[in-house]
């Protein structure tokens, strides 16, 4: 069963968002998310057949779920499943990249026992083009423009609500039947490089990651060992993770410059995230200056913890801590908070207030559960 809906903004607003609600086999899931993405442009991939055919028995091995989609991604293209020639996943129909900064309080640290996690999804409010350094193309939307929140409820296994702003095969943001909740956050923006090639590579894909996580793992512990065995990719843009579940246990996982992998932890108490390396930096307050190129990560982070620190906090409390570290709307300013999104890991609810433009604010607050059934 496919159904779509308007949920916020309209087109004459900065977002219009769509959310999709997918039941039935992963396969089904699988052809009616590559209709829709064909519908906005996207086609498969060329691919070198070897590295296919091993990303093929990755999935099968590791992300059960993703494998059956490709077999109807390929129904959906007419194709045999069994090609090597081109990628079938990664429906993607705008670039990728944000800034954004998190908040997690723990169950010990609210006022009714609920852990939540919050997030800022900042990012450019302009065209591919623009960020390119040129101009608009004639009815060019800005890349960020489109949102989509997608609720799958397979026949088996967990379902999980998401929100996207570029792969309808990946998520930024996420939470599953299980209460686990991800979300995406760049890790190290003056480190960043362009990418030598975008060809899709063995493993899972930086936007993807998210999304296996809420698929395979119902707590934090399932996530840290997944996380652990799974390989990955970035093309050149540093991500890390913050990741959450019912239990009231929270953690980053993020990769160092040499390729190391860490999990940072902070007890039983809030956890901030912005757009640093935690593992490099994880003492609050001592932290560098800021530069340029940071985007104030170091004094947003100073903000989520001298707000956060010793404190019993309400969800309301969360969401003014939150928007106490969003970017004002000035022309000279490159980010905007896209969406906000308050995780309730009790309730297993995204609930998130879209963007619809400088002078217009936010949509009203939508809430959305993890499962559909």
């Amino acid at each position: 069963m496919k159904n779509m809906t308007q949920v916020a903004g309209s087109k004459d607003d900065f977002q219009l968002v769509h959310h999709l609600t997918l039941k039935g086999s992963q396969f089904e899931i699988g052809r009616a998310l590559t209709e829709e993405a064909r519908r906005l442009g996207w086609s498969p991939t060329p691919v070198d057949p070897t590295v296919n055919r091993a990303r093929r028995t990755w999935f099968e091995r590791h992300w059960p779920q993703h494998d059956a989609r490709l077999d109807g991604a390929a129904a959906a293209l007419g194709l045999d499943p069994d090609q090597d020639e081109l990628a079938l996943d990664g429906l993607s129909f705008v670039p990728e990249g944000s800034g954004c900064s998190a908040l997690w309080i723990p169950p010990s640290a609210s006022t009714d026992g609920h852990g939540r996690v919050g997030r800022n999804y900042d990012f450019f409010p302009t065209t591919t083009s623009q960020i390119m350094g040129g101009e608009p193309r004639p009815n060019e939307l800005p890349m960020a423009s489109r949102p989509y929140v997608i609720t799958t409820v397979p026949d088996e296994g967990l379902s999980s609500t998401v929100i996207t702003m570029s792969d309808l095969d990946g998520c930024m943001d996420g939470i599953n039947s299980a209460g686990l909740a991800v979300m995406l956050l760049v890790a190290d923006f003056e480190n960043a490089t362009p990418p030598e090639s975008i060809s899709p590579q063995v493993g899972v894909g930086s936007v993807q990651l998210p999304r296996f996580l809420v698929e395979t793992c119902e707590n934090v512990e399932q996530a840290k060992q997944a996380l652990l065995g799974a390989k990955q990719y970035d093309h050149g843009m540093p991500l890390h993770y913050l990741v959450a579940d019912a239990n009231g246990r929270a953690f980053v996982w993020e990769r160092g410059r040499d390729g190391s992998e860490h999990i940072v932890e902070l007890g039983d108490g809030p956890l901030c995230v912005t757009n640093h390396l935690l593992h490099r930096h994880p003492d609050p307050m001592n932290l560098p200056a800021d530069t340029a190129a940071g985007f104030r990560t170091f004094e947003r982070l100073r903000t989520l913890h001298e707000r956060s620190k010793g404190a019993t906090m309400s969800s309301q409390d969360l969401r003014e801590s939150l928007c106490a570290v969003r970017p004002r709307e000035d022309p000279a300013l490159p980010f905007r908070t896209l969406w906000t999104t308050v995780f309730d890991t009790a309730d297993r609810t995204l609930s998130t207030r879209f963007y619809l433009g400088d002078g217009r604010g936010y949509s009203d607050e939508l809430v959305f559960h993890s499962s559909d059934r």
